[in-house]
Order: structure tokens, then C-alpha cells, then sequence
């Protein structure tokens, strides 16, 4: 009779297999045991998937938990809204492939974190907490390019074929991709923020847009430069409040535009730009105890909390009219005043020479503002920006986009500011992560019929 015992190497083999397969094994369950819960699927439509390395799919539908590590797929006519802990939300295009790659989320936490990977198609997203408490703490990695999430409204498309087709579906003509803010930040150091007219707060970084009516604060440590789209710069210095009342500016018609600004506390270095050298009457500034009118000009105004201002001209040279009176100082280069309540004194000598002059700062004002023709049909990745500020990044370059803005990075590296934004993405028919009934504007897109949460 055979013998039923196996020979020796291949018992070796059998237990070198069953403890590979062990150690797999226990692998998994541990992967899938550590796997942090991340989100849930609010809403879901068509056919979609949720896989972490190792799992079986999971398939999108409401209510489903979303893991770190999770591959979230959706197929031809299908969407998807998740939400995740820190109040991120983000509807999941036809046809699209998003991994939640490193997720670390916990209230008041330093080291909140979020990366994504956006592999194909794209998505719309309302970022969270993570993004807007940290400038560099939430980032969408492409095969293009990096996007960098400054606590914002955006939406993020990954285009071969299927973009320009869609734009040509849209009956409407495509608007220009005009740069709505009146000037972006440079050279930021330290804590440096932005408040709008409703008293929301966000924090400025390198790039940040400013908007009309806004008023930028800075740091006790804190300085930056603003560069206005008229080629006007400031220099901000620390502990400042200085608020943009009316920025209009059309670089064919520089002698129409309008350059209000208000020193509310603090100092700046300013040096006017195309607008002042078209008309120096359409350019003011403003501080407690002054009115200064330019005349080509570049200038230093300090104002203290007791409630004085200095100002002082180093180019051209500026009218000052104390509050209240209506003769004006006339300062020229290298002269200078002090306004207080109680009366007027002159300035022998600047006060802000530890801050440098706006001229001294390098400026790509082109980069900043200007855009270039771009084909629908051109694959690469398109972002347009709904509000906040994105930036897009490639080893080449950075774009930094604000409110209504668009961006594109090529295949080859290189970013572009669109001269007209894409119709395929102002008249995206995928319902917004905020839509209260995604259905019904899926339905309503399916028909033609533009959403009223989408007016242009």
C-alpha cells in the first residue's frame, strides 16, 4: 500500500503557502479593521462603487460608511454626493475615479489633513473644515497637476475627448474668464486675512484674491503686497486694516477706472498704477484723520490707534487734506506730514523705510491677472472656482484662481488662465454637493433646463 505521507519539500511547500496565505489574511482583516471611517454617501444615482485595496466593491448608495483608502468609481450617467467629517462635500461626475487617499480629521486638531487623487473625470466640491482652518492641509493630486485647496467652491474636470463635445451642446456663447478680484496677494508673511462685506473671515496666502469692499488685516508679525490689476501696488505692514472701497478697472480704458482705497489702522507703502497716470483724479485715499489725492505718486501713510497719521511722498507727490478743512498740504518728494485731532505738523524723515518699497517687490502682473486662448477640445485638467481660492500647481508653475475664475493645466506642465470659461463647465448639469434635491436637477439637466441655483 502507497504511503500517505507527502514528501518532505513538499510539505515545506504546503506550509510556506498556508503561512503566506495567513499573513494575507490577517493583513486584510487588520487593513479593514484599521480602515478610519471617513464620510458617508448621501445621495447616489446610477451605478457607483466604493473599494479599498483588498475588499470586495461596495456599492454607492445612501448611507454607505466611506473608509480611508477608498476607490470611489461611478459609471456612464451616474453620480454620487458624499460628505465627510469635517463637512467637506463633493458630487462624484459620470464616469469618474476619485481615491480618499490620506483623511485625518479631529476638532482643533494641528495636523488635520485631506489628499485625494482625482484620476478621471471630476467632480464638484464645498471643502470643509480641514481646508479652510489650514492653507496647506487639503490638496487634489492629478497625473497633471496639484490643486491646492484654500477653503473653497469649486469644481475640477479631467478632459480628453468628452469636454468640447459637451460645450458644443450649450446653445449659449461662452462668457470671458475675467478676473473679478481688484488685486492678489505677494510676498505674504505671517497671518494675513481677508473680511468681506458680511463679516466672513479667510485667510490670505500667496495668490489670494481681494475683492471689492473687503478689508485685509494683518498679523501682529505679518506683512504682504498687493498687487492691483492696474499695476498699483501696496506694501502692508503688521497690525493693519486696510479695505478696497471701489476697485474698476478695463486695461482699454485705464481713464475710467476707479482706485478708492481706506487706511483704517496700521501703515502701507503705496504706488500707483495705470489708473492714477490716467486720470489722478479717480484715485483717493482715506485714513481718520486725512484725504490724500495723488498726482503720480508714491507714498507711506502710517496711522497709529491714538488716532494720528503720518504721510510721506518719496515719488511725485500727493495732496493732503486734514479732515474737516478744505485747504490742502501739498507734499512733494520727500516731504511729509503729521494729522492729528489737534492740528498738523511737518515730516522731515520717512518712519516705514524698514518696509519695503512696492517698486523694490517683484511682480508678474501678467501671471497674476492676464489669460490665453484655450480649446475646449484640449485634454488636461480645467478647475473653475465658484468661490475662495484654488491654486493649481505643476512642476513648472502655480495659477492662483479666485471667486469666478478658471484655470487649465495641460498634459505637457504648463498652467493657463482661459480667456473665455468653458460652457461645459459654467452649464455643468451635475447638481451641486448643496442641491437639496440632486434628482430633480439631474432631471432638470437631463432636459435642458438650467437649474436656478446656476444663473450666470
Amino acid at each position: 500500500m502507497p504511503s500517505l505521507t507527502p514528501p518532505l519539500g513538499l510539505l515545506s511547500a504546503f506550509h510556506r503557502l498556508t503561512l503566506v496565505l495567513s499573513v494575507a489574511a490577517a493583513g486584510a482583516l487588520h487593513a479593514s479593521a484599521s480602515a478610519q471611517t471617513v464620510g458617508e454617501v448621501e445621495f447616489a444615482r446610477g451605478a457607483g462603487f466604493a473599494q479599498t485595496a483588498t475588499q470586495t466593491p461596495r456599492t454607492l448608495g445612501k448611507g454607505l460608511a466611506l473608509k480611508e483608502g477608498d476607490r470611489l468609481t461611478t459609471a456612464d450617467g451616474a453620480a454620487a454626493i458624499i460628505k465627510l467629517a469635517d463637512g467637506t462635500r463633493m458630487t462624484l461626475r459620470p464616469n469618474s475615479e476619485v481615491v480618499l487617499q490620506q483623511y485625518r480629521f479631529a476638532e482643533a486638531a494641528p495636523d488635520n489633513s485631506m489628499v485625494m487623487q482625482l484620476l478621471r473625470g471630476g467632480f464638484r466640491t464645498i471643502t470643509g473644515l480641514i481646508a479652510k482652518n489650514s492653507p496647506n492641509a487639503a490638496s487634489i493630486l492629478t497625473s497633471t497637476a496639484t490643486i491646492g485647496i484654500r477653503g473653497t467652491d469649486f469644481d475640477a474636470r479631467i478632459c480628453d475627448k468628452e469636454c468640447g463635445p459637451e460645450s458644443s451642446r450649450v446653445a449659449d456663447k461662452a462668457r470671458p474668464n475675467a478676473v473679478q478680484a481688484s488685486a492678489k496677494l505677494v510676498g505674504a508673511q505671517g497671518d494675513i486675512s481677508a473680511v468681506d462685506g458680511g463679516g466672513q473671515r479667510r485667510r490670505l496666502v500667496d495668490g489670494g484674491s481681494v475683492y471689492p469692499g473687503e478689508t485685509v488685516e494683518t498679523g501682529a508679525a505679518a506683512r504682504g503686497v498687493l498687487a492691483f490689476r492696474d499695476d498699483s501696488r501696496l506694501t502692508l505692514g503688521a497690525t493693519t486694516r486696510f479695505r478696497v472701497d471701489n476697485f474698476v478697472f478695463d486695461d482699454k480704458n485705464p481713464s475710467e477706472g476707479r482706485f478708492l482705497v481706506s487706511l483704517l489702522r496700521g501703515s502701507v507703502r503705496a504706488l500707483t498704477g495705470l489708473i492714477g497716470k490716467a486720470n489722478t483724479r479717480n484715485v483717493g485715499f482715506t485714513t481718520g484723520t486725512a484725504t490724500i489725492g495723488i498726482r503720480g505718486t508714491g507714498l507711506d501713510m502710517d496711522c497709529s490707534a491714538e488716532g494720528s497719521c503720518s504721510f510721506f511722498t518719496w515719488l511725485g507727490s500727493i495732496e493732503v487734506t486734514p479732515n474737516g478743512q478744505t485747504a490742502l498740504q501739498l507734499l512733494e518728494a520727500g516731504q511729509g506730514l503729521v494729522v492729528t485731532s489737534s492740528g498738523i505738523r511737518p515730516m522731515t524723515a520717512p518712519t516705514l523705510d524698514a518696509l519695503p518699497r512696492p517698486d523694490s517687490v517683484n511682480v508678474d502682473t501678467r501671471q497674476l491677472f492676464q489669460g490665453a486662448s484655450v480649446d475646449d477640445n484640449q485634454p488636461g485638467l480645467f478647475v473653475f472656482v465658484r468661490d475662495g481660492h484654488i491654486e493649481i500647481s505643476t512642476q513648472r508653475e502655480t495659477l492662483h484662481l479666485g471667486r469666478g475664475e478658471t484655470g487649465f493645466a495641460t498634459d505637457s506642465g504648463n498652467v493657463i488662465r482661459p480667456l473665455l470659461t468653458p460652457l461645459f463647465l459654467e452649464f455643468d448639469k451635475v447638481p451641486l454637493p448643496s442641491s437639496r434635491n440632486p434628482m430633480l436637477v439631474s432631471v432638470l439637466g437631463e432636459a435642458g433646463i438650467r437649474p436656478t441655483n446656476q444663473c450666470r
